[in-house]
């Protein structure tokens, strides 16, 4: 059984969450996929962050955020708790961005992090 908790460790913002679900339609995202957001070992500071469309997992947690079902697993959730994710469109740089509290310091490319 999945349990969908309504205060959610993350924040997407309007540009983000506009975005992603752009991709979802465009990429034909089954709707039993949610967005997998997380930290993995790895990247020029120590942890690199995980987004992108996946299927659930035994150790998920889900959260729904403008009606687009979110997944992260709990132990994850230290790394991650109170950051927000966005979209810049700019014309030098467009992509996700991720403004983590918890980051101690990151590095050049913006996805990599030492907590």
């Amino acid at each position: 059984m999945t349990t969908t908790d309504t205060q959610t460790p993350i924040v997407l913002t309007a540009g983000a969450l506009e975005q992603l679900h752009i991709i979802k339609k465009d990429q034909n995202i089954p709707d039993d996929f949610g967005l997998r957001v997380g930290v993995k070992g790895g990247g020029c500071s120590g942890f690199s962050y995980i987004l992108g469309f996946d299927k659930p997992q035994e150790n998920d947690q889900f959260y729904e955020i403008d009606g687009l079902k979110v997944m992260m697993q709990k132990s994850h959730s230290i790394y991650l708790l109170g950051m927000e994710i966005d979209f810049i469109n700019g014309l030098e740089n467009r992509g996700f961005i991720f403004n983590n509290p918890n980051a101690k310091s990151t590095c050049g490319c913006g996805t990599s992090f030492n907590a």
